[in-house]
């Protein structure tokens, strides 16, 4: 199992040079990886700072030389397809390949979509969604493409350079759980899923009959039983009790849990805190 830091960005985040601190920490202390949120506002009457997630990963790709960097997740819909293509090919170099993109639809409700005039309809915005990784993944082959859908179109275009991960850019899918099998459906043809419930986390119960039912929908797919599938849990431990953090963590690895995404989200409780957390180091066996 690998371990990453997964941080808001805003409140405490949205300076990105904190962000790029607490990512050399995380480094520092041998965590695998360090995500950030998509937030736009988060929350119309709330006035917090928040940093754009793409500009603080470029930073953050420079600053250090090991870590998986990426989102956790990047809402597509209410993103140009072709600019989430050039900037995670870029991202991807500039990091030397580290880059893992998190995706999903967007928080259900919020200010991020009807607040700035973006699509708010659920459904609308899964089938957008799915065009866009449509047209990432076949932009990112740097090769002669085309794409008619229903909410994007692509006039045939070549994009480089690529990126440099083969044969593309990890991509996780996020939903919310307990719900249908639509999200799992998707994930199953990615690299990965990232399960939450409304308050974040997910109940062990629940992500190991996703790991289940995941596992079913490939085999169903026809993927071959050795091609890599990332299954990705969050939740809190705490930095001064590390049995309880490896026991909660183990828990969720035994339910087939491939990546832990420690959430350092005490966005208003002051960098102090995350920092311990971070400093800790990773809740490993």
């Amino acid at each position: 199992m690998q371990h990453a830091v997964n941080v808001p960005n805003f409140g405490t985040g949205g300076d990105p040079r904190v962000l790029v601190d607490l990512a050399r920490s995380a480094e520092v202390a041998g965590w695998d990886g360090f995500f950030l949120w998509d937030h736009l506002l988060v929350d119309p009457t709330w006035r917090v700072d928040i940093a754009d997630p793409w500009i603080a990963l470029a930073a953050i790709a420079q600053a250090t030389t090991r870590i998986r960097l990426g989102t956790i997740v990047a809402a597509l819909p209410r993103r140009r397809p072709a600019k989430v293509a050039r900037e995670t090919a870029s991202l991807d170099r500039l990091s030397g390949g580290r880059l893992t993109l998190g995706v999903g639809l967007g928080w259900p409700s919020g200010a991020d979509f009807g607040w700035f005039g973006d699509e708010e309809d659920v459904a609308t915005r899964a089938a957008m969604l799915d065009e866009s990784l449509a047209i990432l993944d076949g932009l990112w082959r740097g090769e002669p493409f085309a794409f008619e859908g229903t909410h994007y179109r692509v006039r045939e275009a070549t994009f480089l350079p690529r990126p440099l991960q083969e044969p593309r850019i990890p991509v996780w899918v996020g939903a919310l759980r307990p719900g249908p099998d639509g999200p799992l459906r998707r994930a199953a043809r990615w690299d990965g899923f990232v399960p939450a419930d409304e308050d974040g986390f997910l109940p062990l119960e629940v992500f190991r009959r996703d790991v289940a039912r995941v596992g079913e929908l490939r085999r169903d797919a026809g993927v071959a039983p050795g091609v890599p599938f990332d299954m990705v849990a969050m939740g809190s431990t705490p930095a001064d009790d590390r049995a309880a953090a490896v026991a909660t963590v183990a828990a969720f690895e035994d339910a087939g849990a491939t990546w832990w995404q420690e959430s350092v989200s005490d966005w208003l409780g002051g960098l102090d805190p995350m920092r311990a957390r971070i400093e800790a180091g990773p809740p490993h066996r």
